[in-house]
């Protein structure tokens, strides 16, 4: 099979396009041929300077298609039958085997490649803002990045249950493209004084809810726009800035701060459910997948590099 590969980490020009070795159906798993892969920006990450698990390495943690081949020990996959699945790394190419646990049905007639869009970026905004963020429609919720696969989803989510939502994003004209999405308030946080933007439209308050997947000094501004009590969330590190917290920030203002990663809960029941709940909503409208640009996967260095420029909104998305 073909796939986007690399054999050191790094920058983008270190993808190769390259044949390798078809992926082994284990008992537990299925074989999908790939439509479909979003490049989720943990991949990204991974590429720059991750653990490789082969040499060659094929990134990648999501991707939606048609099963080929189901192992011995799968009693609820068929062949034939179109999924997406999510999983450590392997999504970067034409054949992926994946635990069918991880697996998700595409609807009859859906989207194939919005639904390969959905169980990372939508499950993690879902478990930012409600099962560990909180979230109540009576409160106000920042969203950092609002122009990320991620950010697109909390967006819409928030909206819908019934939220203020100030989301920030790197240029006005990527803000523009989020208010028909449920948007009510844009901060381009590339200006310097986008913390005091939001205090100002809370009425000097501050959010209840803050969603960060920027880090470091992005993260120490999002703990600085909270009410007294408020709550924020950490998920990522997109800016790559290492610049550390200061934890006595969050006392002050009887803060608090939480992890989420949605990879150490992707295979329990909940949010097994949580993502099909999601995929449903997405195949009748009520969520809309944004697809920024589509890149064929053997231009797939050109693919993170436009990711990476911050020129998206919404996902980039690999074709084989």
């Amino acid at each position: 099979m073909k796939a986007a590969v690399y054999y050191k980490t790094g920058p983008p020009d270190v993808l190769r396009y390259e044949d390798v070795p078809d992926p082994t159906c284990g008992p537990g798993d299925v074989l999908i041929e790939v439509e479909a892969i979003s490049i989720e920006g943990g991949d990204t990450l991974n590429r720059l300077g991750g653990a490789m698990t082969s040499t060659p390495h094929i990134v990648g943690y999501q991707c939606a298609g048609t099963i080929r081949e189901v192992g011995d020990a799968v009693t609820d996959r068929d062949v034939g039958q179109r999924v997406v699945a999510t999983m450590f790394s392997g999504s970067h190419a034409e054949l992926v085997a994946v635990p069918a646990l991880i697996t998700w049905l595409v609807p009859d007639g859906a989207d194939i490649v919005s639904i390969a869009c959905v169980p990372i970026a939508f499950g993690t905004a879902d478990d930012c803002l409600f099962e560990f963020g909180r979230l109540h429609g009576d409160e106000s919720v920042l969203i950092q990045a609002g122009a990320s696969g991620v950010g697109v989803a909390a967006i819409q989510l928030a909206c819908h249950a019934g939220a203020t939502v100030i989301a920030t994003a790197s240029s006005d004209e990527r803000l523009e493209r989020l208010y028909d999405l449920g948007l009510d308030v844009g901060i381009n946080y590339s200006k310097p004084d986008w913390v005091d933007q939001v205090r100002a439209v809370t009425d000097g308050q501050g959010v209840d809810l803050a969603v960060d997947s920027v880090g470091g000094s992005v993260l120490t501004g999002s703990i600085q726009c909270l009410r007294y009590r408020g709550r924020a969330i950490t998920v990522g590190r997109a800016g790559r800035d290492p610049e550390p917290l200061d934890a006595s920030l969050l006392g002050m203002g009887n803060h608090s701060l939480t992890g989420v990663f949605l990879g150490a809960e992707i295979a329990t029941g909940r949010a097994h459910r949580m993502i099909e709940h999601l995929i449903t909503e997405v195949e009748v409208g009520r969520l809309k997948v944004v697809v920024d640009r589509t890149f064929p996967l053997s231009e797939a260095a050109a693919a993170h590099e436009y990711l990476e420029s911050r020129q998206a909104v919404g996902r980039v998305v690999l074709v084989p």
